[in-house]
Formats: structure tokens, C-alpha cells, sequence
């Protein structure tokens, strides 16, 4: 059941966002070749704490870190180690915080160093279609909408698009109703409603879109081995427009890049 929000539930839920957009921005400037994924995942909790919020994923499901770690082939659910991060990786930094009650979660995938070309592409053609699939969720629309604008977008790049994990409500609960798949027919599923709060985050892979799992119970990869992109945002509907709670605004400052992707989606 769709768990609709009031203004002040919504407001609560920015602030949640916000705590973990401030956390990728933290992590943004330090990931580079060398990194050490563990002590970052440790710098991310004491600065979620520090915002007087609780890291969203530590223990849940018994996972056992902050932050869900997951380079290069990887597509989520990667668990931080010693391993440090190489020129050229990418690494997809899924993170969640817990404040006044509500859960805020989204992810970004950065480039470490210098990065092969048609991986850059691969990251840029991910991230736009965050936006594209973010652009359907509107009053009146359906969740195939969305699906149906970020399957098409990325597949016409050649990319697969992960079936197996999806976007989903957001609230109390890091998990809630409607499912948001990434692929879809348009006008099939839950028609949106103001007040509604989900997280879309595109999972694209540059081959096939086949997965498989490590034994660790967690770890989500590529099934040929091929990169795979992560990014999302949380997004309110308000007067039935889309409105991020979410920002990047964060890690680009923190990588000295200009990106005015969000502007549609702010307050007016």
C-alpha cells in the first residue's frame, strides 16, 4: 500500500535526503586512486552522525556497513573492504540515513582517476536518464511511465537494463510501495499521486543486462563481467510535479563540475 505523505512528512524527508546528498559531497573529494573503501565507509558514518541521523543501511538486514560499495562490474549491494580503489575504476556509492523518523537514500557513481571513455559515456547516459525517468513521475502518470522513459533511453545506447532490482517508495520505511522498475510499459501500473515519495535510481549495465550474485548474500555483478552505472534520487510529488528531495549539488561541488540537471525539479 502507497504510503501518501502530508507537506510536513515531506519536509522531514528533505532533510534526510539532504543529510545523505552532504555525505556523497563529503565522499566525492576523497575518492580517488588509493582510497581505502573501509576507511571511507567509517568517515561516512561519523559524518552521518554528525547531522544527529543514523546511517539508513548499517545492520539493516543484517548489512554490515554504511555505505553500499560497488566497483566496476559490481551493480549494487557491494560490501566495503580493504581492496583500495585503482586509476581508472568506477564505484557506485549507495548510501541512507535515518532522521526525525525518515529514511533518506540515493547513490552516485564516480569516476576514479582516468576513466575509459566509453565508461564515461556509460556513466553520463545513466545519470541523464535519472532525470528522464524522473521527468514521467507526474500527476496522472503511472509507474510504466517512468519504466518505459529510462529503458527506452538507455537500450537505444545498446545498454541493459537490470530487472531484477528496482527503484521503491520511500518513507518510514526504506522500502514502500509502488516498486519502480526501471523498464515498463507506459500507462500500466500504480497511477501517481501528489504526496507520493519514491526513490528512482537507473541500474544500467554497458552488456547484458543479466546479473548474478556473489556468495556473500549481497554483492549484485554484471553477468559478462561488463560495467555497470547507479544513480538515484529521493522525489516527492508536489502539486503534480516532480520535486527533488535529493541533490547532487554536493558532489559537484566537491568535483569542480557544473551540472544544471536539477534546476527543472526545485522548488518554485
Amino acid at each position: 500500500m502507497v504510503k501518501i505523505k502530508t507537506e510536513e512528512e515531506i519536509e522531514l524527508m528533505r532533510e534526510s535526503a539532504l543529510v545523505v546528498s552532504k555525505t556523497l559531497g563529503m565522499l566525492a573529494s576523497e575518492i580517488k586512486p588509493g582510497a581505502n573503501p573501509l576507511k571511507l565507509d567509517k568517515m561516512a558514518e561519523e559524518f552521518i552522525r554528525d547531522q544527529s541521523a543514523e546511517p539508513g543501511f548499517l545492520g539493516m538486514y543484517d548489512f554490515p556497513n554504511t555505505l553500499n560499495w560497488s566497483p566496476n562490474a559490481q551493480v549494487v549491494h557491494g560490501i566495503p573492504n580493504n581492496e583500495v580503489l585503482k586509476d581508472g575504476d568506477i564505484i557506485s556509492v549507495d548510501c541512507g540515513a535515518l532522521k526525525n523518523g525518515y529514511y533518506g537514500d540515493h547513490a552516485y557513481t564516480f569516476e576514479v582517476g582516468e576513466v575509459a571513455e566509453e565508461t564515461k559515456k556509460l556513466l553520463r547516459i545513466t545519470k541523464e536518464s535519472l532525470y528522464i525517468g524522473i521527468r514521467e513521475f507526474k500527476l496522472g502518470n503511472r509507474v510504466g511511465d517512468v519504466g518505459f522513459a529510462i529503458q527506452q533511453y538507455t537500450e537505444n545506447h545498446g545498454y541493459g537494463v537490470v530487472r531484477e532490482l528496482v527503484g521503491h517508495g520511500l518513507g518510514k520505511e526504506l522500502h514502500e510501495d509502488p516498486q519502480m522498475p526501471n523498464y515498463g510499459k507506459r500507462g500500466r501500473g500504480k497511477k501517481f499521486v501528489d504526496g507520493m515519495v519514491v526513490a528512482i535510481e537507473p541500474m544500467i549495465n554497458m552488456g547484458t543486462r543479466r546479473i548474478k550474485q556473489l556468495n556473500d548474500g549481497w554483492t549484485v555483478l554484471t553477468a559478462d563481467g561488463k560495467p555497470s552505472a547507479h544513480f538515484e534520487h529521493d522525489v516527492a510529488l508536489i502539486d503534480g510535479k516532480p520535486q527533488l528531495l535529493s541533490t547532487f549539488k554536493y558532489v559537484n561541488e566537491a568535483l569542480g563540475t557544473k551540472s544544471d540537471e536539477e534546476d527543472e525539479f526545485r522548488p518554485s
